[in-house]
């Protein structure tokens, strides 16, 4: 068996499995080659466009014991074993392989922490809210940071802030700090331990925010993929918006004047507009369209204060 082949049975088998995607991959395709090249060390980006010579030397270059044109039972065998723990537990695959991507930056994530997928990350490296912004906006927030994926990349595309990564689950932060170092930016990222914004005391200049934001009706309805996940960082209540609630109630008095809040709401837009429909949203453009997430001035905040 090709290494081709072993991709492609893989995600046969996966296809089979009924599986659910949306942690990284979209499809069986994509999930079974990450799943494999994970297995065989093989990088996630390997060239399958050469010809098989030119697949081999990639692939020598970096597991000398691999022959692309001929696996090795015990290699086929790692990968089968692998294939079907994903179908037995049901689990995400970056559960499983201790490793997820966002905007080709490597993530660790376990367990203790939501799969990091958020859209914010392509609005952060477009620079798509740095219009609102200003050469003053020093200090950002990352609200609910879970695995600390966003609070990085916000300090890795703005060099000259400070990035507070909040979440009210220490398991989560617990994570977030092993990301933090693995990416060298102690010195410029501090994590805290809050519920909503309960645990902060200074002011930022810029708040991006994926909260819990599922509705009831949509927990109800989840695979089992996503019940894997800390239900914590997922369930919203009955239409999704409580700790919106609570949260744009709070934020005035922890934002600068000409802060701004990017905030994720996923499929819930309706329930947003629903809840709030006074406030002046901008809705910015992701790969998921318009509807995913939507920025906030403090402006627009306060003028329909209080909320309810």
């Amino acid at each position: 068996m090709d290494l081709k082949q072993l991709i492609q049975n893989s995600a046969q088998q996966l296809e089979q499995a009924k599986v659910a995607y949306g942690h990284g991959t979209l499809n069986a395709q994509d999930e079974a080659t990450w799943l494999v090249l994970w297995q065989l060390q093989l990088p996630l980006d390997l060239d399958f466009s050469d010809d098989t010579q030119e697949l081999q030397q990639q692939v020598g270059a970096l597991n000398p014991s691999l022959h692309v044109q001929d696996i090795s039972q015990a290699h086929i065998a790692a990968c089968q074993a692998l294939i079907e723990q994903r179908i037995q537990t049901r689990k995400p695959a970056a559960y499983l392989t201790r490793e997820a991507w966002l905007q080709g930056i490597p993530f660790y994530v376990d367990e203790r922490s939501i799969v990091p997928r958020s859209f914010i990350a392509e609005l952060i490296a477009d620079g798509a809210f740095d219009g609102w912004l200003s050469e003053n906006s020093h200090s950002f927030l990352d609200l609910c940071t879970g695995n600390g994926s966003l609070a990085v990349l916000c300090a890795m595309a703005y060099p000259d802030i400070q990035v507070t990564g909040a979440d009210i689950s220490s398991e989560a932060l617990a994570v977030a700090k092993i990301n933090v170092e693995k990416h060298q930016l102690t010195q410029r990222i501090q994590l805290i331990e809050s519920d909503g914004l309960k645990g902060l005391q200074q002011k930022f200049d810029c708040i991006i925010c994926n909260p819990p934001y599922v509705c009831e009706a949509s927990m109800q309805a989840l695979p089992d993929e996503y019940k894997a996940e800390p239900l914590l960082a997922l369930a919203g209540g009955s239409d999704g918006m409580d700790f919106i609630r609570q949260l744009l109630q709070d934020l005035p008095h922890r934002m600068n004047d000409k802060a701004i809040l990017v905030l994720e709401i996923g499929n819930e837009r309706e329930h947003f507009e629903t809840a709030f429909p006074r406030l002046e949203a901008v809705w910015l453009e992701t790969s998921a369209g318009e509807d995913q997430v939507l920025l906030l001035t403090k402006e627009a905040i306060e003028k329909v204060s209080p909320l309810s």
